[in-house]
């Protein structure tokens, strides 16, 4: 069999399909609401910092929450913590959709609203990445982290493009057809047949709460991989200020700012696409210095480019090296963490992106206020680049890490 036969052939197990067309329009529904509510608030402040404040909104109660819901990931039906996650996202759309049809939306009350995106993804995440294990082979684990990371990024290639079209028609459409996807997304997993047992329910209490932290902190390996995904990111992530871009730089409207935020996913998910074809095996931690090495200079050529086209294709190569990071670094979470732990470790590694996404975002805006946006991008962009030669040296064996197969 050859390998593209053999890439297609894991969407033969049932259950796997069923939580990568879940994953798939979950994150559609969110990636179009975050267009429209980015656009919104920039639209009513016209201020940078309002757009680094969204993202601090999202993150602060992910940072709250996310142990716990690694912790209730290992201790309950990940199926039922899923669907707990997706109806907070029921409940974000559905209210922004009021809020809006009405006319009494203002900035505070899309914060306010927000911090249940943080929540519903603290339990989500770690939940959904755990699950992925017990649906197909473990032969088969770098595809699907593959797979699942594809439906993942064309969801956020096609989400922000459509909700930039539809904001032309108005924002409630964008907020009444997200909430349709996370009532589908939520019945695809509870038609899962899986039924997952319940892991250690005597880890409670702080001991059970922190153990996953604790793993991750003795495995220098795995720290280093997600340690340097989380500032990279922080540093060099310019997702916050594309309505900036969009609006005042770049002069598109709301169509242009869907069609931006979803250049970053389509590099990536054509990367996707090509590791689960051809999966990384060998060397590779020089591919994943090398990868993160090559977002930052991204990073650093988009804060300068006055190019609408130009922008795009340098968004679309910084997604692409960004998912050879995630590939490696999920497979090595994965792969190395036992059953009864997956939930809890899964949760720290969230913790990390959320931190690089959300976090780099509300530096973005801090920056962008103190420095001038471009003069932001440029400086996180040289931070990526300070970071991968400082964690090159800080955990050499990282750098040097040959084998990515997963364990027989």
């Amino acid at each position: 069999m050859n390998k593209s036969a053999h890439a297609f052939q894991i969407l033969a197990h049932r259950d796997f399909s069923y939580s990568l067309v879940s994953r798939f329009l979950a994150e559609f529904g969110l990636m179009m609401v975050s267009v429209a509510v980015g656009w919104q608030v920039y639209d009513l402040t016209h201020q940078p910092m309002a757009l680094g404040i969204v993202g601090l909104m999202q993150f602060a109660p992910a940072f709250i929450m996310t142990l716990p819901g690694g912790l209730a990931s290992d201790r309950f039906d990940r199926k039922n913590v899923l669907l707990f996650g997706y109806v907070l996202e029921m409940i974000v759309a559905a209210t922004l959709f009021a809020l809006t049809a009405t006319h009494h939306l203002h900035v505070g009350l899309i914060y306010a609203v927000l911090t249940l995106v943080g929540v519903g993804r603290a339990f989500i995440a770690p939940a959904s990445q755990s699950l992925v294990p017990f649906l197909v082979p473990q032969k088969d684990f770098v595809s699907a982290v593959a797979w699942a990371s594809s439906s993942f990024q064309a969801a956020a290639i096609a989400g922000p493009a459509a909700g930039g079209l539809l904001y032309g028609l108005g924002p409630a459409y964008v907020y009444g057809i997200s909430l349709a996807c996370f009532v589908v997304a939520g019945i695809l997993i509870a038609c899962l047949k899986i039924q997952l047992k319940i892991h250690n329910p005597s880890a409670a209490g702080l001991s059970g709460l922190f153990s996953g932290v604790r793993f991750v902190l003795e495995r220098k390996i795995i720290l280093g991989a997600v340690s340097l995904d989380l500032f990279a990111v922080l540093f060099g992530g310019a997702t916050a200020l594309l309505p900036v871009y969009a609006s005042d730089i770049l002069k598109t409207g709301p169509w242009g700012l869907g069609i931006l935020r979803s250049a970053p996913a389509l590099g990536a998910g054509l990367m996707a696409l090509w590791i689960a074809h051809r999966p990384i095996r060998r060397r590779a931690g020089l591919k994943l210095f090398i990868c993160v090495t090559l977002f930052g200079l991204a990073t650093i050529a988009f804060g300068v480019s006055r190019s609408f086209w130009g922008s795009l294709g340098l968004l679309v190569v910084l997604g692409a090296a960004d998912m050879v990071s995630v590939v490696i670094r999920q497979t090595l979470v994965q792969i190395n963490t036992p059953d009864e732990m997956r939930g809890r470790v899964s949760a720290v590694n969230m913790l990390f992106i959320g931190a690089s996404n959300e976090l780099g975002e509300f530096e973005s805006g801090v920056t962008a206020a103190w420095f001038g946006v471009v003069r932001s991008v440029v400086i996180g962009g040289l931070g990526t680049l300070a970071v991968v030669g400082f964690w090159s040296w800080l955990f050499p064996d990282l750098r040097r890490m040959h084998d990515l197969d997963p364990k027989a």
